[in-house]
């Protein structure tokens, strides 16, 4: 069997094409232009890159965009009183405060001070609330990426048995609850696999629909998996150095031996990766047309 490639980047590029176009039309129709602020404390190597590549979106798809970077030794007063200004802001329709934080900020108390209302990231123990009762005014980036992914692939959600390998805040538990929505493009039977997971096989084998973040190379092997399922990988994992010096990345799925029993497969990198900027972008474009009152 052949799998299908679900291709993270050209999805995301069509979904950003879509949102240029809004973009254009708020701002002639509605003289509204979304608005995003990243905050970034230290100088961590990855976030730095992560941070250049939001605002990088921003321009490109003519969203406003400011960037706030503060040494590591910044005190949780200080992070505070800055989120409560762009609280405040009008310009600024979505907050981002770059994960992880140094170990002497409290990162829940970081993340509960920013406005429900501009937290696009959805975080915030409100959008986890709304998220549940299945009245969401955002869903999570990454989680939201592998349901536009499936979708946009034309993978049949409803009715399916979708297993979850992995149950973290960020991508397990909200993945698991947009799918069993009652909605459309939800509509699953999910079962949630971690650690403490008794034979992990057992469950990835009745898998339709397998969603991978695990945070370990290679954890799901061809023997985990049936002929004909669908394969979300969400791991991202450095498993060495080319000659040149560049990182050798692997998802959580052993790619190469799943990719023959599988129907379609999302590779690592150009899989999950470029759908959570890109769905980022789409939150800062709903928060401003919430703040208009034109959503």
């Amino acid at each position: 069997m052949s799998a299908q490639i679900i291709s993270g980047t050209e999805i995301a590029k069509k979904i950003r094409q879509e949102l240029k176009q809004e973009i254009a039309e708020l701002k002639e129709k509605h003289n509204l232009i979304p608005g995003l602020t990243t905050v970034l404390v230290g100088e961590d190597p990855a976030s730095q890159v992560y941070v250049g590549a939001k605002g990088k979106t921003c321009d490109a798809l003519g969203v406003y965009s400011e960037r706030h970077d503060l040494s590591v030794d910044t005190c949780e007063e200080e992070l505070l009183a800055l989120i409560n200004k762009l609280n405040k802001a009008p310009r600024i329709h979505g907050i981002l405060v770059q994960l992880p934080l140094p170990e002497h900020i409290n990162e829940n108390r970081v993340l509960y001070a920013i406005d429900p209302k501009k937290d696009v990231d959805g975080f915030h123990p409100v959008n986890v609330g709304k998220l549940m009762i299945g009245e969401p005014d955002y869903l999570p980036c990454t989680p939201h990426g592998i349901q536009e992914l499936l979708i946009r692939s034309g993978v049949k959600i409803e009715g399916a048995e979708v297993v979850v390998v992995g149950r973290s805040n960020i991508v397990g538990k909200p993945i698991a609850n947009i799918l069993l929505q009652k909605k459309e493009g939800a509509n699953a039977t999910v079962t949630i696999c971690h650690t403490r997971t008794k034979d992990m096989a057992f469950h990835t084998r009745r898998a339709d629909i397998l969603i991978v973040a695990a945070g370990r190379a290679k954890a799901i092997t061809a023997d985990m998996v049936k002929e004909g399922v669908v394969v979300i990988d969400v791991g991202v994992n450095r498993i060495g150095k080319t000659a040149e010096g560049k990182a050798i990345l692997a998802g959580d799925v052993d790619f190469d031996a799943v990719k023959e029993k599988a129907k379609a497969i999302s590779p690592v990198p150009g899989g999950v990766g470029p759908m959570t900027i890109t769905m980022l972008m789409l939150n800062t474009v709903r928060a401003a047309k919430l703040s208009a009152g034109l959503a």
